[in-house]
């Protein structure tokens, strides 16, 4: 029997509310099972590769690529309203549109690195929802070179930001998300993995034309939860369009507690609550009783019991299960230096700097009501991404999937789940990897694929565990496996 419309909506509703409740990260939690259990719904269920789906629009189907000429120069942000003093590298801010016909733009934000720009890489970063902002959670929160102080109005900066190590690109995708948007009330409602792929890689295409000097440097993209999907939809839409005339360097992707696969990834979120005590044993052998992951055919009495699963782990912050909640009615004053402890209530500071018209005026955006995640109607997205990320091992470009160790909803046994059904060979044995004389997290190294944990990081890793992320990150870039000692 097929889970009815009725109970599924009761589980994502559990789901969302607990952490609306308490000011946790509740636009991805929203927007992740929103689609989740939309999928459930459908019958039958879209189970075919995505490369098939997306084989001739893929491959077929014309760039347009614009004029670019000045517009660098126009994008270049002279300073963002309360900065810190002493910022020494460039940053840039603005609309490429990629569709002229539908007036379909999106937002990016750009930092440069402070010492050798010139010869560092260049790396993508995408935030998954779907339809969650990679300038609100991934430039403003996690990897960028600034977070925002609790007055909602100034920033101090983030010493372990990537752009460090790297030439940093945030991209606000598709269309809806952030300041990106479109003249054509439709592209609303007809958004998912295709379009989204192909508005990506137009954009990047048009990207190269206003940043010329980017254009032969080593790429690598990078991202989080749904960007399991993202991240290698457009590393293999590249592959495959890569042309004497639009050639991307493209050398490897990284991706973050990824959604890769419908069924492991629920498995592996259940399996995560009782390991790690937030659910009872009674509901975990009802939910291995009448849940069959291998199908994705869930009974009546499955969804009962994940209901009941959900329900029992209580008012936590399911995306790092053992962070403080924010609880603050109003902000404490902000406080001077750099990258401090955890802050739960960061999202709130961001949500209300980006709204500052002074700073949306600084970054060249459209004045408008910035949200973190935009409510999006997604109607493409594949059961698993697992024969795409094979096609990328077969293509030879380097593969990492890293997994914060905390993180609840797309959890570590999720990961490791998905890479299990990929059948691949161990060629580096199981170690810790350690920084500051302390085991920063484990990696398991097989052909095609590096699996490293992150010890102590949630589902946003470089947010709860900033230096470790970076230690990561450059291994990653690097071509080398995190350090052993």
């Amino acid at each position: 029997m097929k889970v009815s419309l009725t109970t599924t909506t009761t589980w994502w509703l559990l789901l969302s509310l607990s952490c609306y409740q308490l000011a946790c990260y509740a636009n991805q939690i929203d927007n992740l099972n929103r689609l989740i259990n939309s999928k459930k719904s459908r019958n039958p269920q879209r189970t075919e590769p995505w490369t098939d789906q997306s084989k001739v629009r893929n491959v077929m189907s014309p760039v347009d690529i614009g004029p670019q000429e000045g517009m660098m120069e126009a994008d270049k942000i002279k300073t963002l309203p309360g900065q810190p003093e002493g910022v020494d590298f460039d940053q840039y801010a603005g609309y490429l549109t990629v569709d002229p016909k539908a007036g379909r733009a999106l937002f990016y934000y750009f930092v440069e690195s402070p010492q050798s720009s010139s010869s560092k890489p260049l790396v993508l970063w995408l935030n998954g929802g779907p339809g969650c902002s990679s300038l609100g959670y991934g430039a403003m929160e996690e990897l960028g070179p600034f977070r925002v102080n609790s007055d909602g109005k100034t920033l101090y900066r983030n010493e372990y930001a990537w752009n460090n190590v790297a030439n940093v690109l945030f991209l606000e995708t598709p269309a809806g998300v952030g300041f990106s948007y479109s003249n054509t009330s439709s592209d609303y409602s007809n958004l998912g993995d295709n379009n989204t792929a192909e508005d990506s890689y137009t954009f990047l295409v048009n990207w190269f034309e206003r940043f010329p000097q980017y254009k032969n440097r080593d790429f690598f993209i990078t991202g989080e939860s749904y960007a399991g999907h993202y991240v290698p939809q457009l590393a293999y839409t590249i592959l495959s369009k890569n042309t004497s005339k639009t050639i991307i360097n493209l050398k490897g992707i990284a991706i973050g507690n990824a959604w890769i696969d419908d069924n492991l990834c629920t498995k592996g979120m259940f399996d995560f609550f009782w390991t790690h005590a937030l659910n009872s044993d009674e509901t975990n052998a009802a939910i291995n009783k009448y849940c069959d992951f291998a199908t994705g055919q869930l009974s009546t009495s499955c969804d009962q019991y994940q209901t009941q699963g959900v329900r029992e782990y209580g008012q936590i912050d399911l995306y790092n299960v053992y962070a403080p909640l924010c609880k603050s009615s109003a902000p404490p004053p902000p406080t001077a230096g750099v990258i401090r402890e955890y802050d739960p209530c960061s999202d709130k500071y961001v949500n209300s700097y980006l709204n500052l018209a002074e700073v949306q005026a600084a970054l060249h955006a459209k004045h408008t009501n910035w949200t973190t995640c935009g409510d999006l109607r997604w109607t493409d997205s594949p059961s698993t991404v697992l024969p795409t990320i094979q096609q990328l091992i077969a293509s030879g470009i380097r593969v990492w999937i890293y997994s914060g160790d905390t993180d609840g909803r797309v959890p570590v046994t999720s990961s490791r789940y998905s890479i299990n059904a990929l059948n691949l060979p161990v060629e580096t044995a199981w170690y810790p990897w350690y920084t500051d004389g302390e085991v920063g997290g484990y990696v398991l190294g097989y052909k095609g694929v590096v699996f490293t944990t992150v010890r102590g990081a949630g589902h946003m890793v470089p947010t709860n565990q900033p230096q470790r992320a970076l230690i990561m990150i450059s291994s990653f870039l690097e071509g080398n496996l995190p350090p052993s000692s």
